[in-house]
């Protein structure tokens, strides 16, 4: 088997004599010349990602004031740091909101607004000592007034990541971006074939101590990420690096629509092509990279998978999912991923760059389980009602008017003959019709457009959807859209604390149940 040393690689680096290649290049390299004689022909490949990594935060040393303050809570631009370090350290994570302008504006801008050189404003909150008596303090600070500034992310550079559509018939807004109804998109993350893990998935080279490219600083592999999963080859990095020699070229702050902020990251990782080994793993194009299509419309840990596809087809802008052609997007640019992988290799062919051993392999058994949760969480079965009346589209305005005063509710789903919503009424549209002596036909004036829930999701996503939208009750329905209950705001908001451990958390659960089944709980009134 060819083979060289890490030793002969560094030496060629040093004196410039190293022939270096990005990952898109080395797949033809060894279709030509075969693995052995990539190994002799080529000593290093250059990888490159830049997306979204939430995993994010830097450790910030601020120094002493005088007098001394033993910081228990800090705000950098309005964005709370954690505290509970030492005296002066904080900790930043990349997706911690603003307190006065909230999700548009987070950790991450305020490491982006440091990195370009910008000044923040800093408050700080004491706890009160003999040795640190300051309780208040407020300054200006830029990034050269930090001791240190280290970037420690726990979870970076998924070796591929889950691509993400909607089948249900509301928009989402997720960290997968804003998911259309209807499988109306898929969105999806990772460089594929330029991913640095997926030039090394068994870890030949990188390991503990590895040293990287990182925004544009040189950085090192911590270990294992957070989540690291190698068995299902969902495997993450843990890394560090100095923030003060970051580029901002290579650090981007984001907002999510309607989820939150996150960071923007450029990580490459340089692969030795040691070995044929080695030649062939760096050789992965994007139709070997597989993930799998998930349906984020379901709002629960185990999302169903809908289809496997490769990054060649998802970089195909079209992908069919039942018959349908849904087009897809992507998270990470590519175009940046490119830009990180050429500046590595220019880095190690002008001799900047050298190549390091680590110091103990990553794990290639990981743990990615879900939580154990001791408090059940209930869902919406568990409290809406059942005593619910429908009406059909032809009723007079009249009839309905009287079923609601009979009734526990004052809204009635209008469905269709086989049952299934079609829209919803409630008194304040029938009193508009009375009052202006309009239409006299149900369907002339019910909403169209309504907000449903089924029974088996959880409480948490009813309530979300009554603060999101401001409504007040909504139709319960079962997988084939057929009405079978309703809930309320007030049963949802209840229902959020219902959950329970141990008898007597049982006994409020079922009471709480009781209560809102039986009552129907018209809006306004206590659940």
């Amino acid at each position: 088997m060819q083979e060289k040393s890490l030793s002969e690689i560094n030496e060629r680096i040093r004196d410039g004599s190293a022939r270096v290649v990005t990952a898109e290049e080395m797949p033809d390299i060894v279709d030509e010349l075969g693995p052995a004689g990539a190994v002799r022909e080529v000593d290093v490949v250059t990888t490159g990602t830049f997306g979204a990594m939430c995993s994010s935060g830097v450790f910030l040393n601020l120094g002493h004031s005088d007098p001394p303050i033993k910081i228990s809570r800090a705000l950098l631009n309005r964005v709370e740091a954690y505290g509970g370090v030492a005296a002066v350290d904080l900790f930043l994570g990349a997706t911690q909101p603003s307190e006065d302008r909230g999700i548009e504006y987070g950790g991450a801008h305020v490491m982006e607004d440091l990195i370009s050189g910008k000044q923040i404003e800093v408050e700080a909150f004491g706890a009160g000592t003999d040795c640190y008596p300051q309780m208040e303090l407020e300054t200006s600070l830029r990034l050269e007034d930090f001791n240190q500034a280290i970037m420690v992310n726990p979870r970076n550079a998924y070796q591929r990541y889950n691509a993400a559509t909607n089948s249900s018939d509301r928009t989402v807004h997720t960290y997968m971006g804003t998911l259309l109804p209807r499988l109306g998109n898929i969105h999806y993350s990772g460089a594929g074939i330029l991913s640095p893990i997926s030039n090394d998935p068994n870890f030949d080279y990188i390991g503990v101590g590895t040293r990287i490219f990182l925004a544009g600083a040189q950085g090192f592999v911590m270990g294992g990420g957070t989540q690291h999963n190698p068995e299902n080859n969902f495997s993450t990095l843990m890394v560090t690096g100095d923030m003060k020699k970051m580029s901002s070229r290579f650090l981007r702050a984001a907002t999510f629509h309607k989820y939150g902020p996150s960071l923007y990251l450029g990580i490459g990782i340089p692969i030795p092509v040691l070995n044929e080994r080695l030649a062939k793993s760096t050789a992965v194009r994007d139709r070997d990279i597989s993930v799998p299509v998930v349906d984020y419309g379901i709002p629960r840990r185990d999302r169903p998978s809908l289809k496997m596809v490769s990054y060649e087809d998802l970089k195909s802008g079209i992908i069919d999912l039942n018959g349908k052609e849904v087009s897809t997007s992507s998270l990470s640019s590519f175009l940046m991923a490119r830009e990180v992988a050429g500046a590595l290799k220019a880095q190690i062919e002008q001799g900047e760059f050298l190549l390091s051993a680590a110091v103990e392999p990553l794990p290639r058994l990981g743990s990615s389980r879900p939580m154990k949760q001791t408090k059940e969480s209930p869902n919406v079965v568990d409290v809406m009602s059942r005593d619910v009346v429908s009406v059909g589209e032809d009723i007079e305005v009249e009839e309905a008017a009287k079923l609601i005063v009979s009734g526990q509710f004052d809204h009635l789903p209008v469905v269709s003959r086989d049952g299934k919503l079609m829209g919803i009424i409630t008194a304040w549209d029938i009193s508009k019709a009375v009052a202006g002596g309009k239409p006299s036909r149900i369907g002339e004036i019910m909403t169209k457009r309504v907000y449903s829930v089924r029974s088996d999701e959880p409480i948490e996503l009813a309530a979300r959807t009554f603060d999101t939208h401001s409504i007040s009750a909504m139709p319960v329905v079962d997988r084939e859209g057929k009405v079978i209950g309703m809930i309320t705001s007030n049963c949802a908001l209840s229902g959020r604390g219902l959950g329970h451990s141990g008898d007597g958390g049982a006994g409020q659960y079922r009471e709480g149940q009781h209560r809102c089944r039986e009552r129907g709980d018209r809006p306004g009134g206590a659940c």
